[in-house]
C-alpha cells in the first residue's frame, strides 16, 4: 500500500523497538530469570509459566519493566511452590535494576530519519509502559528535540487513539504512525481510518502478535527505517 503523501500532516512514532533497542533485553532477562530457577523447572516451562502470569498481571501494573518484575517474583514464588529464598528474590528485582539502568541504544537510522521529517511533518512521539521509564530513555536518547508532543499511554487501542487525536486536534486521516508492533501501532490506526507504517523489529514479544486473521492490512511495510523517507 502507498501512503497518501498529500494528506498526511502528522507523524506519530512509536519508541520502544522503533527509535531504540528494547525487547531484546527482555527476552535476555528471562533467560537469567529460568537459570536462577533452573532447580525447579525446564527453562520452556519456566518462559510460559512466567508470560501467564505477565498477562495476569497485565491490567494490575500496566506495561513496562516494574510490571515485569514484580510478575517474574510471583512465578518464582508459584513454581518454587514457596520455597524460593529471599536471595534469589534479591537477584530477580537485581535483573530488573539492570533492565531499568540499560544504556539506551538507538536503532540504526532514526535520528537522521527524525530530523528529515521533522522539518517537513509536526512529529509527535506515542508510547505505552511505565512514565518514569519511559521518561528516562527518552531523555538518554537525546531525541526529544524533534517532538512535538510527547504521550506515554497506558495502552495503545483504538480508543486511545481516537481520544488522543481528539484532544490534540489532529484529523485522523491526517495522522501516519510508524512503529514495529501490528497489533499496537499499525492496525489500530488503520481501523480508525488513519495511516501507518510497520517497521518490524527481529524480536516481537508474543502478546504483541497478530493472527493473519486479525490482520486486514491496509498499511505499509519496510524493513529498514531509512525506507520511511521514500515513502513521505
Amino acid at each position: 500500500m502507498e501512503i497518501d503523501k498529500n494528506k498526511i500532516k502528522v507523524v506519530g512514532f512509536d519508541a520502544d523497538d522503533t527509535l531504540w533497542v528494547n525487547e531484546t533485553y527482555f527476552r535476555e532477562t528471562e533467560h537469567k530469570f529460568a537459570r536462577l530457577l533452573a532447580g525447579y523447572e525446564t527453562e520452556n516451562k519456566i518462559d510460559q509459566e512466567l508470560f501467564k502470569m505477565e498477562m495476569k498481571n497485565l491490567p494490575l501494573y500496566g506495561y513496562g519493566v516494574k510490571g515485569f518484575i514484580l510478575s517474574m517474583i510471583e512465578s518464582a514464588v508459584d513454581l518454587s511452590n514457596g520455597k524460593v529464598s529471599a536471595e534469589t528474590i534479591s537477584k530477580i528485582i537485581d535483573l530488573g535494576k539492570e533492565m531499568i539502568e540499560k544504556p539506551v541504544e538507538l536503532l540504526d537510522g532514526i535520528e537522521e530519519v527524525l530530523q528529515q521529517l521533522s522539518a517537513k511533518y509536526r512529529l509527535i512521539l506515542l508510547t505505552k509502559g511505565d512514565l518514569l521509564d519511559q521518561e528516562r530513555k527518552l531523555d538518554k536518547s537525546g531525541l526529544s528535540e524533534y517532538f512535538h508532543h510527547i504521550e506515554v499511554l497506558s495502552d495503545k487501542k483504538e480508543s486511545n487513539y481516537r481520544n488522543l487525536l481528539e484532544h490534540l486536534e489532529i484529523r485522523h486521516e491526517e495522522f501516519l504512525m510508524i512503529g514495529n508492533s501490528l497489533k499496537s501501532d499499525v492496525l489500530p490506526i488503520v481501523n480508525i481510518g488513519g495511516s501507518a507504517i510497520h517497521v518490524p523489529f527481529h524480536t516481537t514479544w508474543a502478546h504483541e502478535m497478530v493472527h493473519k486473521d486479525d490482520d486486514n492490512g491496509g498499511y505499509k511495510t519496510v524493513h529498514n527505517i531509512r525506507e520511511v523517507i521514500n515513502c513521505l
